[in-house]
């Protein structure tokens, strides 16, 4: 048998998610696995509020981020996964690769085209790349890497792929 890697989400009330030594109490028990604390009556109660009040009912129960972005983050960090992001005039995506992907296996989620005849990558991070304010400005700024066959992908990375088939 292979060992699966496992994570642990714990239902918890106020009592518990704003008591730092019973999450490190309980968070040491599950170790190595990652551990998710949260309230699903909260979480359910934030999907109605908007953001000030949202952030105003999190802050009343001692947390900064609802517990379904860090059960996210959690899965992403337990199955090896990461982002990358694509923009151009018409969208702008996130797309999921496996951690250590190197450039042309990320631009083949986009289209196994994009792997096959890639060249290289444009690679700015995403925060150069919001400091910049544009890919323009990012460029300008030196902030824009070319990347060849062999990069490992980050996560976060912005990349305009370069491919000929």
């Amino acid at each position: 048998l292979t060992t699966k890697p496992f994570l642990y989400v714990f239902n918890a009330d106020e009592s518990v998610l704003t008591d730092d030594a019973k999450i490190g109490e309980l968070a040491r028990l599950v170790a190595p696995a990652d551990a998710v604390f949260l309230d699903a009556k909260i979480e359910s109660e934030l999907l109605e509020l908007d953001k000030e009040s949202a952030a105003e009912l999190l802050e009343s129960v001692g947390q900064t981020e609802p517990g379904l972005d860090a059960l996210a983050r959690a899965g992403f960090h337990t199955l090896g996964l990461q982002t990358y992001l694509t923009a151009g005039p018409k969208e702008a995506r996130a797309w999921t690769i496996h951690q250590g992907d190197t450039a042309p296996q990320a631009a083949g989620v986009i289209h196994t085209d994009f792997e096959r005849g890639f060249i290289k990558a444009e690679i700015v991070s995403f925060d150069d790349l919001v400091a910049a304010g544009s890919m323009a400005s990012a460029k300008a700024a030196g902030k824009v890497r070319i990347e060849g066959k062999d990069y490992v992908m980050s996560d976060g990375d912005v990349v305009e792929f370069r491919f000929n088939v």
